[in-house]
């Protein structure tokens, strides 16, 4: 091999060896790079380490779940909190009205203070602390029920009340119930006597309870409405949820005999008093049966055109503007009052009325020794007032509160 020829091959090896160092310089760039990608995602790993670190151990759960409908003005809204303490909680309407809550003494929970409004969206945002201070958020939105989707019963008597052992507890509902036996169950009317206590529907939107006996004088009632997301109807619940006590008074009981044209008050099995009285005509005879007082007024306007008693020209028979001394005995317009107008000689001698109960009293029902007005101030709602010995039939009961007028077994029959 000739010099120049050595020379061209050692230049060859040299280059190829110069390649082989390039290559080689190329595979360490890579190698570096890589290293690189392993240091970022150490530092990564590093970063949600130290977060995690960071983050509060507080688990905050708000009831009901975000976006909800149809939710429970009552018991629905609440926040809890587990592994940690709630240090703020604020809910507030859509239009920014502040809601008041109660934080439990141990911070574990919150609950708003009252009742909620129905077909309102809330808003509530709460806060709470680990033990080591670590902070945890939580939002939640959602509307309650609305009342086209609700229904609520209208009740008497009234909470804190005093009333006669002929009081039954009626509920009117403002929806048509279908689910009566759902409704019903969460209805409870209890006694301190003992007695026992059973409800008839008189229609799908009237209940009444009481016991197969007048309620026992000086006892107390405690009716209890659980209605609480209880579906009444098709897509239909109840919102109700509270208790009420009533008390009943001394046993009153008033006797009209229509024929007799008298009225005999007793008092715990005792005659207080007999009172001459002008019962219903014979066009215009007065219910027999059973009846309960369930209004009191010291004046009222009686028009008969409201009750059905007009003239030729649709007026009322009679329009009396202040009527003294009148409690409603039904929801028909029966009532037993005090007639100023009247001829004295009637009371205790003839039956004139269009079949109310009438009683010797003055206009402007300022003299309180009349006997219309001695009975207006010895009687309370619920006492009993029992009419015999009229020619009309017996009243209906579910005219007024007048269920009594049924035997135990077709009262029980309709619970």
């Amino acid at each position: 091999m000739t010099d120049s020829k050595r020379r061209r091959g050692l230049m060859a090896a040299s280059a190829l060896l110069g390649g082989v160092l390039v290559l080689s310089a190329c595979s360490d760039d890579g190698g570096s790079t890589g290293a690189s990608a392993e240091s970022s995602k150490t530092s990564q790993a590093q970063v949600d380490e130290a977060a995690a670190k960071d983050a509060s151990e507080a688990q905050i759960t708000i009831a009901p779940k975000n976006g909800a409908t149809n939710a429970s003005i009552n018991n629905a809204a609440i926040v809890t909190v587990a592994k940690g303490k709630l240090t703020e909680v604020t809910m507030t309407t859509s239009a920014g009205d502040a809601v008041e809550g109660t934080l439990a003494a141990d911070g574990s929970s919150w609950k708003p203070s009252g009742q909620l409004e129905r077909s309102t969206t809330y808003k509530i945002s709460a806060t709470a602390a680990d033990s080591e201070g670590r902070e945890a958020h939580a939002n939640s939105s959602f509307t309650t029920v609305s009342p086209e989707n609700s229904f609520i019963g209208n009740f008497t008597p009234e909470d804190g009340s005093t009333v006669g052992v002929g009081m039954p507890v009626s509920i009117n509902f403002n929806k048509a119930i279908t689910n009566k036996q759902a409704v019903q169950d969460g209805i409870t009317v209890t006694s301190s006597s003992g007695q026992e206590v059973v409800g008839h529907w008189f229609n799908n939107q009237r209940l009444d309870l009481r016991p197969e006996d007048y309620w026992q004088g000086g006892s107390t009632v405690t009716l209890k409405l659980a209605l609480d997301g209880v579906e009444g109807a098709d897509g239909v619940v109840g919102v109700q949820q509270k208790t009420v006590t009533f008390k009943i008074g001394r046993n009153q009981v008033s006797t009209v005999d229509a024929k007799a044209h008298t009225m005999t008050v007793t008092r715990d099995g005792k005659t207080v008093k007999t009172i001459p009285i002008s019962a219903g005509s014979s066009d215009n005879p007065t219910y027999n049966g059973q009846m309960v007082i369930s209004e009191k007024f010291k004046e009222t306007r009686m028009d008969g055109a409201t009750v059905g008693f007009t003239d030729d020209d649709g007026k009322g028979e009679y329009d009396i503007k202040d009527v003294p001394h009148a409690m409603r005995l039904s929801t028909s317009g029966t009532f037993i009052h005090g007639n100023y107008w009247g001829a004295k000689s009637i009371f205790g001698s003839a039956n004139t009325s269009h079949g109310c109960v009438g009683l010797s009293d003055t206009q402007g029902a300022d003299d309180p020794n009349t006997p219309a007005a001695w009975l207006y101030d010895n009687s309370m709602v619920g006492d009993v007032v029992i009419v015999k010995n009229s020619p009309d039939k017996t009243i209906a009961p579910d005219n007024g509160l007048n269920g009594w007028n049924m035997s135990w077994s077709e009262w029980t029959a309709g619970s």
